[in-house]
């Protein structure tokens, strides 16, 4: 197992390397220059070359490209060429919000998506198995962007439940000690802060898992329809077993397999594509941080704001890799 790991590690170096310069070739694409979108349009060429100078912009491209690799590999991210501030301090706030987002999100699309997956396929061809699955298909065919505005009209302008954005309430701040506001409240002992962050989170976080749990749904139910006709499941229902123990203590298990798979790949898209939910809902997450980046030509920030993400989804793969084997004892890593 541990051979295992360190192989898929090693691995990972060359696919975040090659990431990293397809990025930065692009990037470079992108029209404007740094130090005139800094400075301003006012800004005279003896300013502008005098930052560029600053920044290293007027170096080769494979000069800029090989000090930001150096700078990698002792563990820098380097600095945001419109702050001056390390990316790596920078950036963790942003980061955290996302991955906050995130989890609550896959948490009600797993809980939803895998329940009504087992129950359609446990009722197939029910009222309830083509409701299920109609609502799957209007899911993943819903925009985000026209949900969440939906969202906010009925829950905060009409209804007056939730909060139309942002992460706390302005008027009372949290003081961030480990950026995951949940987790700060309860340190803390505020728990009517932590009310509030809930609150903050119910909108776009069940616009994000709107996707993830259509498709969650249709895969659960694909897998236990095949499950369910096997040789072990027919056996467990002729000895007198209750369906329900038969569905989740035995189906469920091996229909896992395929499941999983689409929640890992699920919970790496929303922590790399939560953009429109977090600008909808003004979320300072790491999407928005990197969005603002390209608008100021902040190439540093949104190298190493990608790098970041893409090292998150590769490491979440790795992971639903490792829990093939808790779940099926039959697949052993050498």
């Amino acid at each position: 197992m541990l051979n295992y790991i360190g192989k898929r590690v090693l691995q990972l170096i060359p696919v975040l390397l090659g990431m990293s310069f397809i990025v930065f070739l692009i990037i470079r694409a992108i029209p404007g220059n740094p130090a005139q979108v800094i400075l301003g349009q006012k800004a005279t060429q003896e300013s502008i070359a005098a930052l560029e100078e600053k920044l290293g912009l007027n170096n080769p491209w494979y000069v800029q490209y090989f000090d930001y690799l150096k700078g990698l590999f002792t563990g820098d991210l380097g600095e945001s060429l419109r702050t001056s501030q390390p990316i790596s301090s920078e950036i963790w706030p942003y980061l955290a919000a996302t991955i906050e987002l995130a989890v609550f999100a896959m948490i009600i699309a797993i809980i939803v998506g895998v329940n009504a997956g087992i129950i359609s396929a446990w009722f197939q061809n029910s009222w309830f198995d083509y409701v299920a699955m109609v609502i799957a298909l209007i899911g993943v065919s819903m925009p985000i962007f026209w949900l969440g505005l939906i969202e906010q009209w009925v829950f905060s302008l009409n209804l007056d439940w939730l909060p139309t954005s942002g992460r706390e309430d302005v008027r009372n701040p949290i003081s961030p000690i480990t950026n995951f506001y949940l987790i700060d409240t309860l340190i803390q002992g505020r728990f009517d802060q932590f009310g509030i962050v809930i609150k903050h989170l119910i909108l776009p976080g069940v616009a994000l898992a709107t996707i993830p749990t259509a498709i969650i749904a249709r895969m659960t139910r694909s897998s236990m329809l095949e499950v369910m006709r096997s040789d072990y499941v027919r056996t467990a229902r002729a000895k007198g077993q209750k369906m329900f123990l038969v569905v989740y203590k035995h189906a469920l298990k091996n229909a896992l397999i395929p499941v999983l798979t689409v929640i890992g790949l699920q919970t790496g898209l929303l922590l790399g594509g939560a953009i429109l939910t977090e600008t909808i809902f003004s979320w300072p997450g790491i999407g928005r941080y990197i969005y603002e980046a390209i608008g100021y030509r902040d190439y540093t920030v949104i190298q190493s704001g990608i790098l970041v993400v893409a090292f998150i989804f590769v490491m979440i793969n790795l992971i639903v890799d490792l829990l093939y084997t808790v779940i099926d004892k039959r697949i052993k890593y050498s």
